[in-house]
């Protein structure tokens, strides 16, 4: 059934939005760029109290919508919102609906295959959320239990091939999106819930009883994040990687993770207190699009 997902958007990718149609083009043509928001990803791309998408993805890619006004000579280019979940994010992209996904996608080589990336903008580890009173070392823990993990996301993939190539015996439960799988540990529907650490901190963070939940000592994958954007269009990724590398370049990139992770954010004014991990330093030092784990550890 995956294999058939993925061959679907394939084709979507190819042949609902022809590869020699520019972005560039499409957005000076029409008057307006279009950037897909997700509702619930905290702290990179969610509605605040008034129902206005923020985050750091957002923020970034504002930059880039900034920066594509200046290439294109439009100051007054408007600014859509659309909102996309895991499973939609890449065929909106794909289909021309959306020309900047601003939310917590992984870079991998699947995906590089249908879309394009900008510079790694966060690099995440891949863990496991329990109750405190399930015991956790490795995924072996979770041998006949259910885990919760969000339909489309690359957690559900890894987890689901570590545990057919180990036979960990573990019960995967696909989600619509990361508040769901989150609500069915906090309910005692799944034992546990696989996701990326820095957004399993911030549920935590967010949630009714934080001291009630365990996070693994151990990940499972290193996930670099970027911003999603058309496969084959080299004159749109320049205008994203520029405005990427000018964003470190000027120390701007420091302050946008200082105010999202350092510091209280809306709408409860809950502070991560994450400070930039080794490998986002080095991605940053030297700003690469690779899918490949291993530039990141």
């Amino acid at each position: 059934m995956q294999t058939v997902l993925r061959i679907a958007i394939s084709v979507a990718a190819l042949s609902i939005f022809p590869a020699q149609a520019q972005t560039l083009e499409k957005i000076k043509a029409e008057g307006v760029i279009t950037l897909g928001y997700r509702d619930a990803a905290s702290p990179f791309s969610y509605l605040d109290d008034k129902q206005n998408p923020i985050g750091y993805s957002m923020d970034i890619c504002n930059r880039i919508a900034n920066a594509v006004k200046a290439e294109l000579k439009m100051p007054a280019l408007k600014v859509n919102l659309n909102p996309v979940t895991p499973a939609t994010r890449i065929p909106l992209i794909a289909n021309g609906t959306v020309d900047l996904e601003c939310g917590v996608s992984t870079n991998n080589a699947e995906r590089q295959r249908l879309v394009a990336f900008s510079p790694t903008m966060f690099v995440a580890t891949g863990k496991v959320m329990t109750k405190k009173a399930l015991p956790l070392e490795s995924l072996a823990d979770l041998k006949g239990k259910s885990v919760a993990s969000p339909s489309g996301s690359s957690n559900i993939k890894t987890v689901m091939e570590q545990n057919n190539a180990k036979q960990l015996g573990i019960n995967i439960s696909p989600t619509q999106d990361l508040p769901e799988a989150f609500l069915m540990v906090e309910t005692g529907r799944a034992a546990a819930f696989a996701t990326d650490d820095v957004m399993i901190y911030s549920m935590i963070a967010n949630s009714k009883a934080p001291a009630d939940f365990l996070v693994s000592k151990f990940a499972y994958s290193v996930d670099p994040y970027g911003i999603i954007l058309r496969k084959g269009d080299p004159a749109f990724k320049k205008v994203v990687d520029d405005a990427f590398v000018q964003l470190v370049k000027s120390g701007e990139i420091e302050k946008l993770y200082a105010k999202w992770f350092m510091s209280p954010i809306p709408p409860k004014g809950i502070n991560l207190n994450m400070p930039m991990s080794a490998n986002l330093k080095r991605a940053l030092a030297k700003p690469t699009d690779s899918p490949d784990p291993k530039d990141y550890e």
